[in-house]
């Protein structure tokens, strides 16, 4: 069974400026994931996929094995996490003149990781022979209690169920996408633009290693816990 590992960096970034190269404990965002996926043994590549030079030497001083420079189709903003993961992917095989089984994208944006994330996830990816896998964590509001939308002006809970939830810990578990691991079958990936079929596995994190790195409060949050 051959595992490609994927890692996705843009320059362009709207909420935290350069996120990839700006430092965290003296060490570039992105070299946390580079790391942790050559920590994990667990893949026969890790590349990345960048619209940057600069990001590319980077990500090869901490251990990245091969850099794919992406069309500026594939580095705009509305351009989607799928084609870019699957253009990587047709460049790996091309380059290495080989076939993928697995395909695993690892989010620069979620440092807090663990390597036994990877490896846990991977497995539970394998045995329960999904499409595809997700990470999230459990969510904090709960849509069958605490979270509301309006409708034409009436403002109620979004999912509703015959009997009326009125403590949060009756309502079903619910959980939060943390855009950390990502993995998909080789097929799946090159066929289906989808995120979500009918094979869809999730593998649950902890909270504190869930955070998503979007804006600048966030990126001080995870300095701060990296520092602990």
């Amino acid at each position: 069974m051959s595992i490609l590992c994927t890692i996705c960096a843009r320059k362009g970034s709207k909420g935290v400026a350069s996120k990839a190269l700006r430092l965290l404990n003296n060490k570039p965002l992105i070299s946390y994931t580079v790391e942790q996926a050559l920590n994990s043994k667990v893949f026969d590549y890790v590349v990345v996929s960048t619209d940057s030079q600069t990001i590319a030497d980077k990500a090869k001083v901490f251990g990245a094995e091969r850099c794919f420079i992406r069309s500026k189709e594939l580095s705009t903003d509305t351009a989607g996490k799928i084609p870019v993961i699957r253009n990587v992917l047709i460049e790996a095989e091309k380059f290495y003149k080989k076939k993928f089984d697995i395909i695993v994208d690892l989010d620069i944006t979620s440092p807090l990781r663990n390597v036994s994330d990877i490896k846990n996830a991977l497995k539970h990816f394998i045995n329960t022979n999904a499409d595809n896998l997700i990470t999230g964590c459990p969510s904090k509001k709960n849509p069958y209690f605490n979270m509301v939308e309006v409708i034409n002006g009436k403002v109620q809970v979004i999912k509703k169920l015959e009997k009326r939830i009125t403590r949060r810990q009756d309502a079903p578990e619910t959980y939060e996408m943390n855009a950390s691991i990502y993995i998909w079958k080789r097929k799946v990936l090159l066929s289906s633009e989808e995120l979500f079929t009918d094979k869809t596995s999730l593998y649950v994190m902890k909270e504190n290693q869930s955070i998503d790195i979007d804006n600048e409060n966030d990126l001080n949050i995870v300095e701060f816990l990296l520092k602990k």
